[in-house]
């Protein structure tokens, strides 16, 4: 009996081991992006898009990024102060980051079913989507990119007249890139590794414009040079150079 009951006793012992080390899910090291709001709209539409990754969360909703640390514990979200970017953004856009921070500093309660993450307060709730799952990152290579906003130092502008003029890119996986600033098509060569797009010279079959659109031509062109930061969330690209400017690129 000795003899049978030893073995026993040990599979027990490990049963119980296993369930007292299985984890709950969390949604730590991955980004999930905003599919319903019950309660105060987010201004402009958002979409609220949070990121769990390394004791911090990072959150953007449609205006300026923010970031923070973050604890988890205890069925709440708790984050410490939200440290944000000083972009200038367009009404109604301006006051997503107030949003943003409210909800963030009511410290939520959260629950995560498969790839739904709820954050709840006693006015808000907000349903949110893992982000691979609802909208995943376009390639930066090979992808029709049409810029829809310019970046210049602290603030983004959109105009009629870039929406009229439609500039954009396509970084070809030869190590080329070819594309339209409004104004003229243009080619050089672009090669893109791990987040970085180093430009050579960019050459365009045709003088400058005048006016908006040549200063649209030029605004393009003046990031389009050296090794430029490429970050792709979903159908966008943002491309920022060393001087702080950049493009704001949607996926065609």
């Amino acid at each position: 009996m000795r003899i049978a009951w030893l073995p026993l006793a040990v599979a027990a012992l490990a049963g119980c081991g296993g369930v007292a080390d299985a984890q709950d899910p969390t949604p730590e090291g991955r980004t999930f992006v905003s599919v319903g709001v019950v309660g105060e709209p987010i201004p402009g539409g958002g979409p609220l898009t949070l990121e769990f990754r390394d004791g911090h969360i990072s959150a953007f909703a449609g205006c300026n990024r923010g970031s923070a640390t973050a604890d988890l514990s205890g069925g709440h979200l708790s984050t410490g102060e939200l440290a944000t970017t000083m972009m200038a953004c367009p009404p109604p856009f301006a006051e997503a980051d107030a949003w943003m921070t409210q909800l963030l500093q009511a410290r939520p309660g959260w629950t995560l079913t498969g790839d739904d993450l709820t954050l709840t307060t006693a006015a808000t709730t907000v349903t949110l989507r893992d982000k691979a799952v609802l909208d995943p990152d376009r390639p930066v290579v090979d992808t029709s990119w049409r810029v829809d906003t310019l970046i210049s130092g602290d603030a983004a502008m959109t105009s009629v007249a870039l929406e009229q003029a439609k500039p954009g890119l396509t970084v070809r996986h030869d190590d080329t890139v070819v594309g339209w600033t409004g104004c003229n098509t243009f080619y050089g060569r672009a090669t893109a590794v791990a987040g970085i797009i180093t430009f050579g010279p960019i050459n365009t079959s045709g003088p400058p414009c005048p006016g908006e659109v040549g200063e649209i031509e030029r605004s393009v062109l003046d990031v389009l040079t050296g090794e430029v930061t490429a970050n792709v969330v979903a159908d966008r690209l943002t491309l920022t150079n060393a001087e702080g400017n950049g493009l704001v690129l949607r996926a065609e």
